[in-house]
């Protein structure tokens, strides 16, 4: 009694990251110390051993939480690739891990950019078991698949790389076609378990958001093409049944990232979307983007992103191109906003457009 008194004060006590925000809480039944056999997915109660770059933990509640040493967390183990910060695996190690995202992932740290701080590290006290004694996962909580139905037109956002303008260009595009009276649906199809993108499609707007982890994922890197593409059909599925006209997906990282490129790749993806919006930094990676997209069948609707706060680099964009450069602004137009969708209607797949 003692002891299962001693794991129901913890658990009520520990921060929850935002990577576990669909899971029952009342699930818990116990605790294994067996940490070094964690999988992708499952959580983990773990102490604050030393703060590092992450100084805050995004909660399930949808809040940054400072975080102090000695802090009770539950995070999820899983992958992460950020060129930006940290690349690591979802290995949890007998006596210490990495906090490799603000949102809730933790794991063994690989690589680190030369300009982020090394990343906080934790001390893993046990990993949650359910009533059967299995490993709580996230993929115990996926959403059940939509009805298989008509879809509404959908337009894929990708970009050169991380902070490219990706997330800003959804959001003002959902602002948009909101201001024009339509029901969008903004949905993150890759990345790290993050309330960032998430915050931004709902204040932006969107009537549904959804992302990789209500398919049951923390991350998905390093996860199996098939895998992701499932989970691609499934957020299709769930926001057709929310009843929105239009979706918009973003794809995380460049399109040179694995997962991204293989998606791009794939026909299950390119057969349910109907343009490519792309994100960029400058000219070049406009200019090569297009040589890698064209490689393999794909161009463009238009191009955003970072490069549009300058006309000459949007000019060079254009001109080595022809691609037409879209700002923020326009993108929040409704005019705007209205006439690009149309050109992603025009180009669905007969058999999945809706009416």
């Amino acid at each position: 009694m003692k002891t299962e008194n001693t794991l129901s004060t913890a658990i009520g006590t520990a921060k929850w990251a935002f990577s576990t925000r669909r899971v029952r809480r009342a699930d818990v039944a116990g605790l294994s110390r067996a940490v070094t056999e964690a999988r992708a997915g499952d959580l983990v109660l773990a102490r604050i051993h030393s703060i590092g770059s992450h100084r805050r933990l995004q909660l399930a509640s949808g809040r940054p939480s400072e975080l102090y040493p000695q802090d009770l967390v539950v995070v999820a183990c899983g992958d992460r690739y950020a060129a930006d910060q940290f690349e690591g695996i979802a290995r949890i190690g007998p006596t210490a891990a990495d906090l490799l995202a603000s949102g809730g992932v933790a794991g063994e740290m690989r690589e680190r950019n030369g300009r982020t701080s090394p990343p906080t590290r934790i001390t893993p006290m046990g990993l949650l078991l359910n009533a059967h004694d299995h490993p709580v996962n996230l993929s115990h909580y996926a959403a059940a698949p939509g009805a298989d139905g008509a879809m509404p037109p959908t337009l894929a956002v990708a970009g050169a790389s991380m902070n490219a303008g990706k997330t800003t260009a959804v959001a003002s595009l959902t602002n948009g076609l909101r201001r024009a009276g339509h029901r969008i649906a903004t949905l993150k199809i890759t990345g790290t378990a993050a309330f960032g993108d998430f915050n931004s499609y709902l204040d932006a707007g969107a009537h549904f958001v959804a992302d990789f982890v209500d398919a049951g994922m923390v991350s998905t890197y390093r996860q199996p093409i098939a895998r992701i593409e499932a989970a691609f059909d499934l957020l299709l599925g769930l926001a057709t049944d929310a009843g929105c006209d239009v979706i918009l997906t973003e794809f995380a990282d460049g399109i040179l990232q694995q997962e991204t490129a293989a998606l791009m790749r794939s026909e299950a993806v390119r057969s349910r979307i109907g343009g490519i919006l792309f994100a960029a930094p400058d000219a070049l990676s406009v200019a090569g983007a297009c040589r890698t997209l064209d490689a393999i069948g794909l161009e463009p609707l238009a191009v955003t992103g970072l490069l549009t706060q300058s006309p000459l680099a949007s000019a060079e964009a254009t001109a080595a191109t022809g691609l037409s450069v879209w700002t923020r602004d326009a993108l929040r137009d409704p005019a705007c906003a209205t006439a690009l969708m149309a050109r992603v209607a025009d180009a669905m797949p007969r058999r999945d457009i809706a009416a």
